[in-house]
């Protein structure tokens, strides 16, 4: 990776949904607002500051350019494509997402 890029694997759970009620709502339906979706950091370019291999992070899904490397799909953005970063290495007193 290169700059400040970030190589991403997103969650295949994001795909279908259930309502509160318990409706299953698929991956097809349209949605009235946009929706980010989250995925898990694979590779960080060397001048990713925020981010780190392992983190999950939150991005928009149509603001995305996929990549197939060995068979398996992958997503290339910018740091700063990045809304939110979930990490664990944050320590138990945060919650471990920072915006």
């Amino acid at each position: 990776m290169l700059h400040d890029r970030v190589l991403v694997e997103v969650d295949q759970e994001s795909g279908e949904r259930r309502s509160s009620g318990g409706i299953v709502i698929p991956a097809t339906a349209a949605m009235g607002a946009r929706r980010l979706a989250w995925c898990r950091v694979v590779a960080t370019g060397p001048h990713a500051r925020a981010v780190e291999v392992g983190d999950r992070v939150l991005f928009d899904p149509e603001d995305k350019a996929e990549v197939e490397v060995h068979g398996d799909t992958y997503v290339v953005m910018r740091e700063r494509d990045v809304h939110a970063v979930a990490a664990g290495r944050l320590g138990d007193a945060d919650t471990g997402l920072y915006l």
